[in-house]
């Protein structure tokens, strides 16, 4: 089965990792369903059917965006909210999640060293998005880590959003092939 990548960029067409990736999923329909959340939400409001739909015709399952405030942009918190429901992903007769690989892509517009016990934040990166972890361990899934490009934040408060990072495109090209790579590895 297909892998879902459910892409959740408030602005992909500015976005440097965030569309690359992207980019490169959609040169494979026949390995992944790119699903990118705002362009089918502009106005916020999730078809909750739908999207279960979606997730249920899916194998594995890949959630990919830029981190907002140590944590994902507001419309994938939203669709985690309203999707992962009771009797569906968890609760008594609430499966739907059971077994299944998932994981996170993710672009952090700060650099690697500053997400460390030692760093600016103090914490890495896989440790301020355990809630990932923990959510679906909850449901039952199968969560495989995550992948993560890092910025080039000089100082807090200069990350300028759409513009994850300032590499190269060789650089760019490698990120979006071991996302890949990574995706079916899971």
């Amino acid at each position: 089965m297909r892998t879902l990548v459910i892409v959740a960029h408030p602005n992909l067409e500015t976005s440097v990792i965030n569309k690359q990736w992207t980019e490169e999923l959609l040169k494979y329909p026949d390995k992944y369903t790119v699903h990118e959340l705002h362009k089918v939400y502009p106005d916020g409001n999730i078809d909750i059917e739908k999207e279960q739909k979606l997730v249920e015709s899916h194998g594995n399952l890949v959630f990919q965006f830029p981190v907002h405030w140590f944590n994902c942009p507001s419309l994938l918190k939203k669709w985690l909210d309203d999707v992962l429901s009771y009797g569906w992903a968890y609760g008594s007769a609430g499966d739907k999640l059971k077994d299944r690989k998932v994981a996170l892509g993710v672009s952090a517009g700060i650099k690697k060293e500053n997400y460390s016990k030692q760093g600016r934040y103090r914490y890495t990166l896989e440790q301020m998005l355990v809630s990932f972890e923990t959510t679906f361990q909850y449901c039952e899934a199968n969560y495989r880590s995550l992948f993560a490009v890092y910025g080039q934040e000089d100082k807090a408060g200069e990350n300028v959003p759409g513009s994850e990072s300032e590499q190269t495109d060789n650089e760019l090209i490698n990120s979006a092939q071991n996302y890949l790579r990574f995706i079916d590895n899971m």
